[in-house]
């Protein structure tokens, strides 16, 4: 089995991937090759920061107004190829067409917001802040006027360092705002799924971004750690698991770097007994099994409260059994195939883990109707869950969901609040107040009532807490815009 190497985008031009050890990647429905990455090229990386180098002076200089023009080509190419683009997305990762192509909608949401950076980055000022006696020309003159600005201004070289799960809309929560701002940048996508950040990169270069300003290199941890140390990389953003985001927040911050790092998550949602049936289980099935639970806002555990679970249970469970889990690009399909067969493993692992540790299994994914070829498994369903069982506190980032009961919402809030994760949180309610109580005292970045997934967009930050998120500023919003720029305040006066 065998796979053309993936190229590097380095100073605008496509650049051969290096010899050296690499990573071949199958389509996970079909097992059949689809790319291979290169993932030791630290060559091509030091080429990559090189090249942004020296491209920054010159983007930095260029007028804001200026530097949004190719994004807003390049939101009008995109839009041209979204099918294109999910057709990879389905082939290298087992998204569903749908679930792909919503993806890169929502990458598109992020070049709309990056196109705003004239307003986005504007300074402040305050005339007359103060008066200098010292330098009067008359006594009745009154003093000198002092005023004061403060603007932003980029930073220089950023890294962006991204996961397989979103391959296209990812990397555009970091690149378009922060060369907006008038950064350069060099993007690492994840060695598992090269061929969606490479097709992009190639069309941001054909909406006219001069060379050096947008780069692409493959590669794996040594790529990542030459990039995260480089004496010339001011900004590091990284999405990823909490564990090797921890890593490059330490490493990052060690080299004085500014780092933000989202990671991962184990996600709860609350069903109150007076929750419209039929939103809850419709917003908890998406929620658990939408991308095959591959994604940090995937809700995996579910707190009924009350009675709640005695109609939210076998009500997920029918609904799951309807799913169809299959090929992405097949029509009717519900959930596709895991990335890898590492993951398959690492899922069958935790739902037998859930059955040892005592979880009723209400519905087994091992057992479902599904292709015998490719990395594929069911919706899973433990009920009966309680805390510290491995299932409710580990983030398996696969299609299982996890059950467990409380009597009353307070105790619900802090079952939720034991976990050391801060990413998301969702309430499915009729009453305000439960509602209310909810917002008040749950400890997680993200929340949603009657919302399964309550993904912030692009003109707000993804804003995970706990072990979610490692930094101060998050990604997109206005945090994007702080964190890709310092500000820089001038006091003057005119003698």
């Amino acid at each position: 089995m065998s796979a053309t190497p993936t190229p590097n985008i380095i100073n605008g031009a496509s650049a051969p991937a290096e010899s050296g050890d690499a990573r071949t990647n199958v389509n996970p429905a079909t097992g059949a090759a689809v790319s291979q990455a290169t993932l030791n090229a630290t060559r091509a990386a030091e080429d990559a920061v090189q090249a942004a180098l020296e491209a920054f002076p010159k983007w930095a200089a260029t007028p804001v107004g200026d530097r949004v023009q190719p994004l807003f080509r390049y939101k009008t190419l995109l839009e041209a190829h979204v099918d294109e683009l999910a057709d990879i997305v389905v082939s290298e990762h087992g998204k569903t067409k749908p679930e792909a192509i919503g993806s890169v909608r929502r990458g598109i949401d992020c070049i709309e917001f990056a196109c705003s950076a004239p307003a986005l980055i504007m300074g402040q000022s305050l005339p007359q802040i103060a008066v200098s006696s010292s330098f009067c020309r008359t006594e009745d003159e009154g003093g000198v006027g002092i005023d004061s600005t403060v603007d932003r201004v980029p930073l220089g070289v950023c890294v962006g360092i991204t996961p397989f799960n979103f391959p296209v809309m990812v990397p555009m929560w970091m690149w378009p705002m922060a060369i907006a701002c008038g950064n350069t940048f060099v993007l690492k996508p994840s060695e598992k799924v090269p061929l969606s950040a490479l097709r992009c990169t190639e069309l941001a270069q054909e909406a006219g971004l001069p060379p050096g300003v947008l780069n692409l290199v493959n590669g794996g941890p040594d790529v990542v750690n030459h990039l995260i140390t480089h004496d010339d990389v001011r900004a590091v953003s990284f999405v990823g698991s909490t564990k090797i985001g921890r890593h490059i927040y330490t490493t990052a911050t060690a080299h004085g770097k500014r780092a933000q790092c989202m990671c991962g998550a184990k996600n709860h949602s609350i069903i109150m007994p007076d929750a419209n049936r039929g939103a809850a289980i419709e917003g908890i099935v998406g929620s658990a099994f939408g991308n095959t639970g591959q994604r940090c806002l995937a809700g995996s555990v579910v707190v009924c409260v009350g009675d709640s679970a005695d109609w939210l249970v076998p009500g997920v469970v029918e609904a799951a059994k309807k799913m169809k889990v299959c090929s992405g690009h097949e029509p009717g399909v519900g959930m596709g195939p895991l990335i890898d067969e590492d993951a398959l493993k690492r899922v069958h692992h935790y739902i037998e883990k859930g059955v040892d540790e005592g979880a009723t299994l209400a519905l087994d994914g091992r057992t479902a109707d599904m292709p015998q070829t490719g990395w594929f498994v069911g919706p899973t369903v433990l009920d009966h869950c309680r805390p510290g069982m491995a299932v409710v506190e580990d983030e398996i980032f696969g299609p299982v969901l996890s059950i467990m009961r409380e009597e009353t919402l307070d105790a619900a809030i802090a079952t939720v609040n034991r976990s050391p994760y801060g990413n998301m949180s969702v309430i499915f309610t009729d009453s305000g107040h439960a509602a209310r109580r909810f917002k008040t005292n749950i400890g997680a970045g993200m929340l949603g009532v009657n919302v399964g997934v309550p993904a912030p967009m692009a003109c707000f930050p993804f804003s995970g807490w706990g072990h979610s998120f490692f930094g101060d500023l998050h990604a997109n919003g206005t945090d994007a815009v702080s964190f890709f720029t310092e500000s820089r305040v001038m006091v003057q006066r005119w003698l």
